[in-house]
């Protein structure tokens, strides 16, 4: 294979992953590309909510959240009950502090501690960093502004179609197509991939995730699965391909996510009969199944407490800005306004409200000791379930290196966020709020600076 040129480190991808990998490769010296198959760089990173869940960060002290990275691997075994990678998560808990503080000083990158997101879902303390009033997409944005500043080269609208490598594994360069239908070929010494996952692959969904195959997608079309086949070819082994971030609450039709706080402030969901049907407190990702079960879409019901505490994150101002609430003074007139009846939805909200005046938990089994169900005036959105990316992928070691099935690192294949096994274990009941983008930034780093050292 002869290459039109070649260059040090490769990265594939353009969301927050590649681009935190291409500047950490950069700042560690070495000559970066980074390709992107679209034409504005957007992928998962940017249809996320922007949060980082990060531990032992300065923006956490400077709140006075005193947290450690044993901590956060602690909260990771047990949210997965044990199922997880334990190398990648110890990598996760040790280094997704670092590097956001990295992110911070290094690249100027705005992100502080959000105490408007408490402790939930299996996070054990505050974690969860973002940009404020700014989301996935303005992330991306910034993140390609900064590698402008660094001078690292950017190809966009590049498809990566094809890894070449040598009999040992040895990754000698890749096939790009053009939006043209043109390919070119580029050399390499080192290559991440960091192209997202496989929510978008339908064939395999059906293969690794059959009860989410028919499901909505709500993340990008191109996570379509194009760094674990052709990372297959190479040898390489897969891990925790069942892992996936469903969400329950993606709004009908503005096709916008609530945000988690409105449940973890009390809000509660009810189907088309206005009755509940799940504890919605106790799994993130795990709640779309009981929602998709209902057949139909249901409602996030909140109040005005709610509704203002919440009415900071982006994905609200929008809703508000889009009218999207159904509202009334009361639940008899909010359910006529949304359409169940007014007696199920009134005794829903009674038996919670009961329930945290008794000190128990409800008829659902949620445990109300530190949020209050809705009362007043109250509003509501209709949402559906989707699934919003994949947490399974290419199986790596502590440093991101991609590993055969015998757990030998190929030479110089690196791997992370999507593209990458993640610390979910082997389902979604194993995901925690913002891994995402945790995954993203963290083993993007590490990716980085591995490849950069390959290459010194």
């Amino acid at each position: 294979m002869e290459f039109e040129f070649s260059i040090p480190v490769l990265v594939v991808g353009g969301g927050a992953c590649g681009c935190i990998a291409a500047l950490s490769a950069r700042d560690a010296g070495a000559e970066v590309l980074l390709v992107e198959a679209d034409e504005r760089p957007m992928g998962t990173t940017g249809m996320s909510m922007g949060l980082i869940c990060a531990a032992g960060t300065r923006a956490q002290a400077a709140k006075g959240i005193s947290d450690s990275a044993d901590a956060y691997y602690e909260d990771i075994i047990a949210k997965t009950r044990g199922e997880t990678d334990p190398v990648i998560a110890r990598a996760i808990a040790d280094h997704s502090g670092p590097t956001l503080d990295w992110m911070g000083e290094r690249l100027s990158m705005p992100w502080e501690l959000d105490m408007g997101f408490r402790p939930s879902y299996g996070l054990s303390t505050y974690r969860m960093h973002g940009w404020h009033g700014h989301d996935g997409q303005d992330m991306v944005d910034l993140l390609h502004q900064r590698l402008e500043d660094e001078g690292v080269m950017v190809m966009l609208g590049a498809q990566l179609v094809e890894i070449h490598a040598d009999d040992a594994g040895r990754v000698l360069g890749v096939s790009l197509r053009r939006p043209d239908g043109s390919v070119e070929q580029v050399g390499c010494e080192s290559l991440i991939l960091a192209s997202g996952g496989y929510a978008a692959n339908h064939d395999l969904l059906a293969q690794y995730i059959p009860s989410m195959a028919d499901a909505r997608n709500n993340g990008h079309e191109g996570s379509d699965g194009t760094a674990v086949l052709l990372g297959q070819k190479l040898g390489a082994a897969l891990g925790d391909m069942g892992a996936y971030q469903g969400y329950a609450m993606l709004t009908d039709p503005q096709g916008i996510s609530v945000v988690p706080g409105v449940i973890v402030d009390g809000g509660i969901i009810v189907n088309a009969q206005g009755e509940r049907f799940c504890d919605e407190s106790e799994d993130i990702a795990g709640m779309v199944h009981p929602v998709m079960a209902q057949g139909g879409p249901c409602w996030v019901v909140l109040d005005e407490r709610i509704e203002a505490a919440q009415a900071y994150t982006p994905e609200m101002k929008t809703l508000t800005g889009l009218n999207a609430a159904r509202r009334g003074a009361d639940a008899a007139s909010l359910a006529q306004s949304i359409g169940v009846p007014a007696e199920a939805l009134a005794a829903a909200l009674a038996e919670a409200a009961q329930a945290k005046a008794q000190g128990r938990p409800d008829i659902m089994g949620r445990c109300w000791s530190d949020a209050v169900p809705p009362q007043g005036a109250l509003s509501a959105f209709k949402v559906v379930g989707a699934i919003y990316h994949t947490q399974g992928g290419l199986q790596i070691d502590g440093a991101a290196r991609v590993l055969r099935e015998d757990g030998s690192p190929l030479p110089n294949l690196f791997a992370g966020g999507g593209a990458a096994r993640s610390v979910s274990g082997p389902a979604h009941w194993g995901y925690l709020p913002a891994m995402g983008l945790c995954t993203a930034v963290t083993l993007g780093r590490l990716a980085g600076l591995s490849a950069a050292a390959l290459v010194a």
